[in-house]
């Protein structure tokens, strides 16, 4: 079931903790800073409660041998997007409470991830527009993740071309 919780404070340090044990497990291909994304990065934005983590390697293939790594510190591994990331949850599909995103450090999907998110948080205005739209599709569609992601997609959409849009008007 999908369930989108109040802002918590614990949050920032939950991913601190993690991304901690992961710098250790997954020294050998990191390439930059491991990063906090997703919602539980957005101060004051409630959200599923499942901490989301961004750990740049330099490629996918490189990064292969990082799976069993990552499996070892309780992530399980599952081919969502494989063409764009390794993806794995803990510590099970069933109950998640982290969410690891291993990305090619620079790739399209790595600069998106991070704008979005810098945008939720440089706009109040608008993170409560994206609250009020993942409340409203958790409400719709409570028992299918991907029915909920997919339909977050318009929005981020959107959000990144503003950003484009606004950082080009800048230069």
């Amino acid at each position: 079931m999908i369930e989108i919780a109040p802002y918590s404070p614990d949050w920032p340090e939950r991913f601190a903790q993690e991304a901690a044990l992961l710098r250790a497990v997954l020294a050998p291909w990191l390439v930059a800073e491991i990063e906090h994304i997703g919602s539980t990065a957005v101060p004051g934005l409630a959200a599923k409660p499942v901490i989301d983590i961004m750990a740049p390697v330099q490629d996918l293939e490189a990064s292969r041998a990082a799976i069993a790594a990552a499996g070892a510190a309780g992530y399980c591994h599952f081919p969502y997007k494989p063409e764009q990331m390794h993806w794995f949850c803990k510590p099970s599909p069933a109950h998640r409470t982290h969410h690891l995103h291993l990305v090619p450090w620079g790739s399209a999907l790595w600069h998106d991830r991070l704008a979005f998110r810098d945008e939720l948080r440089r706009s109040d205005a608008l993170a409560r527009q994206y609250q009020a739209l993942k409340r409203a599709l958790a409400a719709r569609d409570p028992l299918d993740r991907e029915a909920y992601t997919e339909a977050k997609s318009p929005f981020v959409a959107s959000v990144l071309l503003a950003r484009r849009v606004r950082m080009q008007r800048e230069d």
